[in-house]
């Protein structure tokens, strides 16, 4: 398994037919800032966060997730794991070198095992960025990223073996089997999860709140705009955090969390949830029931900008 070259998750690019009304979206009810605009590219920033920006959309025909980008510690951390993957077999898009995006940096691009666009990067400048104020109801930063992938397992082994995931929790049921597996980079639960779905796509971008109090603004915040909420507010098992999901206009799901779990790795051995039990999926109870109609509008759209990998 590769050494832990990953250090976080950095941002979520995704390109959209709408341009416009996304933007309003991100950069409006859901509490991003527009930081950078260029010919139809747009990048976002969390106030909270250092990152330079956390979503960028990209106006395009047709709705696809561009790319997931993950930070490294250091230039070399970012050459050695290049180095890696091309013995491992896995196609790069771009070799190391400058990145030519709000913060620069040093990094490169690859396909991972369903075709999607991943981005490594080290020395991206830091944001200034501030301290969210109590009932201050924006996103602090970027919390995770769950993608749907057609083959559960091998996406997950794909992630440990090439890119060094670490499990940390599975959701099962006796009738379905398998369906989700979180994974994590560092102490945080999961910076990352794959959710077993009919064709590779996003299912989901989670965003982190202060805290309680103001995950539950913003979510109010989002249903009196008059956009559509899923599920929630809620609290999960796996992961112990609070959720609300909506959809953004281009039928995304969107997150907003807080209080995700941060776990020892010296002593933590993975969970296998049955999340037919209503407490799996909501400690509270206070989220609408989990049902078929919410599962598919997290399939999302098929991902028709993916390349087709093979399956190393």
């Amino acid at each position: 398994m590769t050494a832990h070259l990953l250090t976080h998750l950095r941002h979520v690019d995704l390109a959209v037919p709408d341009y416009a009304k996304q933007l309003d979206f991100y950069a409006g009810v859901w509490g991003l800032a527009k930081v950078a605009e260029d010919s139809g590219i747009a990048f976002l920033a969390a106030e909270g966060s250092p990152e330079q920006y956390v979503v960028r959309l990209r106006a395009a025909e047709e709705k696809r997730l561009d790319l997931v980008s993950y930070g490294a510690a250091t230039p070399a951390d970012v050459d050695t794991l290049a180095e890696r993957l091309l013995a491992g077999g896995v196609r790069l898009i771009t070799r190391p070198g400058t990145v030519d995006t709000p913060g620069g940096g040093y990094g490169f691009r690859f396909f991972d095992v369903d075709g999607r666009t991943i981005e490594v990067s080290a020395d991206v400048a830091v944001r200034r960025h501030r301290r969210i104020e109590e009932k201050e109801s924006i996103p602090v930063k970027l919390s995770h990223v769950v993608l749907n992938s057609p083959d559960l397992n091998r996406t997950r082994e794909w992630y440990e073996r090439h890119l060094g995931f670490r499990l940390s929790d599975t959701l099962s049921s006796p009738r379905m089997g398998e369906v989700m597996h979180f994974m994590r980079i560092s102490s945080q639960h999961h910076s990352m999860a794959i959710a077993r779905g009919p064709h590779t796509s996003l299912h989901h971008v989670s965003f982190e709140m202060r805290g309680i109090d103001e995950y539950l603004r913003g979510s109010g915040r989002v249903m009196r705009a008059g956009f559509r909420k899923i599920w929630g507010p809620g609290r999960h098992m796996a992961g112990d955090n609070t959720f609300t999901y909506f959809l953004d206009p281009h039928g995304n799901t969107v997150e907003y969390t807080t209080e995700l779990e941060v776990l020892d790795e010296d002593t933590w051995h993975p969970h296998v949830y049955d999340f037919s039990r209503p407490e799996v999926t909501d400690q509270w109870g206070t989220a609408n029931p989990m049902n078929e109609l919410i599962a598919k509008e997290s399939f999302n759209d098929p991902d028709r900008g993916c390349f087709v990998a093979p399956p190393v």
